[in-house]
């Protein structure tokens, strides 16, 4: 299996779960809260979802979904549009309110379109290209496309968990 491969199987494979874990909730249980200070299943879908938008644009050197295709104006949050949810307080996850889960997924997948269409051109070559000197050791884009799976994948299970807990109650 060749490097495109792996990587659009990984990509793929997060669009299942960010379906499975809103597809069919309210807008009450897209912001349902186990308890005040921790997050809803439309604040992380919405969150991992533009890690994935913020991180995949900024390697490819495109804009990212958000703002390209007019979706900072759809969700109209009351953030910066640069926004992705890191650090983000309490108040700041309760104002990520979502009418229907149509939103969150037709986000995700243009995000998704984009992240394929990038990493299915890659190369074994062009993943140990460093593009953050700030780290120690500096960052390659293999070690941060893997890093933005990683994220978005736990980000998705933590929204299905919380999907079985509305759904219980």
């Amino acid at each position: 299996m060749d490097v495109a491969a792996v990587l659009t199987d990984s990509y793929s494979r997060i669009g299942e779960e960010v379906h499975a874990a809103v597809e069919g909730l309210s807008a009450e249980q897209l912001a349902f809260r186990v308890d005040p200070q921790a997050n809803s299943i439309g604040w992380l879908v919405w969150h991992l979802t533009r890690v994935q938008d913020d991180h995949v644009a900024g390697v490819a050197g495109t804009e990212q979904v958000w703002t390209a295709q007019g979706f900072a104006e759809r969700f109209a949050l009351p953030f910066p549009v640069g926004a992705i949810g890191y650090g983000q307080s309490s108040e700041d996850v309760a104002a990520v309110r979502v009418g229907s889960p149509d939103l969150l997924t037709a986000y995700y997948d243009a995000v998704a379109a984009a992240s394929l269409d990038y990493v299915g051109r890659l190369t074994e070559g062009d993943l140990d290209r460093v593009i953050d000197e700030a780290w120690d050791p500096p960052v390659t884009l293999g070690v941060r496309l893997v890093s933005v799976v990683d994220d978005c994948a736990q980000h998705a299970g933590q929204a299905a968990f919380i999907r079985g807990i509305v759904q219980r109650r």
